[in-house]
């Protein structure tokens, strides 16, 4: 039997996700069903479906869940979660440009700018290696790394979800699809990770390309940006607020660099269309 899947197309900085209301009605998609949604060819194409149910805390206005392309789940997006306080503001259920958002087991703050832009409140970084989790026995500044006979080194960070980050020379002629790729059922890391590629340049401006779980390179990745930055602020090379290029825009990530603390992501969400689709 058909299921009728009413939906909605945005994207934040080219990162394209399929956003599904289902707090009135869920549909009780399989994982090979989101797949389908999210193919290019065959479905409606994206980066990850975006689900909004009813939560569990009053205090929220909607539950978040994200699924990558291939029907896997994720436990965060920092591009996707600026797509549904841009939705949810259309639907004027962002009262005074402020709208609470639950993820995972927290309640988080999103706020709608005047000038069309979205800052949203990321959490707090962790580094400890079983919040990322990384398979190592101590928490480090950065962790060895062999790669195509070179000895490398990358930082660790879990944004909700796991990071890994490499400083280049230059992103555009880094190792991304190679080593994005060999990291994924690297034993380092059980839930697999997201890699990012960092080139410092200057403290205030990094360019970055991001590896992700699940949907490989994508244009933007909005918790991949904050987990560069906040490995960058732990490496002594970046500034409290860092101007982050790309390839599909920019995003700004503010950071004062205590464990404790949040860091604030700024950006664009963009509306594309919206439409039904029988499975």
């Amino acid at each position: 039997m058909n299921v009728n899947i009413p939906f909605v197309k945005m994207h934040g900085l080219g990162n394209d996700f399929v956003l599904l209301d289902q707090r009135e009605r869920q549909f009780g998609l399989s994982a090979a069903q989101i797949a389908q949604l999210a193919d290019r060819r065959f479905g409606i194409g994206c980066d990850q479906v975006l689900s909004l149910e009813t939560p569990n805390s009053a205090a929220a206005a909607v539950r978040y869940r994200v699924y990558n392309a291939d029907g896997s789940s994720a436990e965060h997006c920092g591009n996707g979660v600026r797509c549904v306080a841009r939705y949810l503001a259309g639907r004027g259920e962002a009262a005074a440009g402020k709208v609470l958002v639950e993820i995972g087991q927290q309640v988080f703050e999103l706020r709608l700018l005047d000038d069309g832009l979205v800052r949203v409140d990321m959490g707090a970084p962790r580094f400890t290696p079983a919040d990322i989790p990384l398979a190592v026995d101590a928490e480090a500044d950065s962790y060895p790394l062999s790669f195509d006979g070179q000895a490398l080194a990358f930082g660790a960070v879990s944004m909700g979800n796991p990071h890994a980050v490499f400083e280049v020379a230059a992103t555009d002629s880094a190792p991304v699809a190679a080593l994005g790729a060999l990291l994924q059922d690297h034993a380092l890391f059980p839930r697999r990770v997201n890699v990012g590629f960092m080139q410092v340049v200057s403290p205030e401006h990094i360019r970055l390309r991001v590896f992700e779980r699940g949907a490989g390179e994508t244009l933007a990745c909005g918790t991949g940006a904050c987990a560069a930055v906040a490995v960058g602020r732990r490496w002594r090379r970046l500034g409290a607020e860092v101007r982050v290029t790309l390839r599909g825009g920019e995003l700004t990530i503010a950071w004062d660099g205590h464990r404790d603390h949040s860091l604030w992501m700024t950006g664009p969400a963009t509306f594309v269309f919206e439409g039904n689709m029988d499975l």
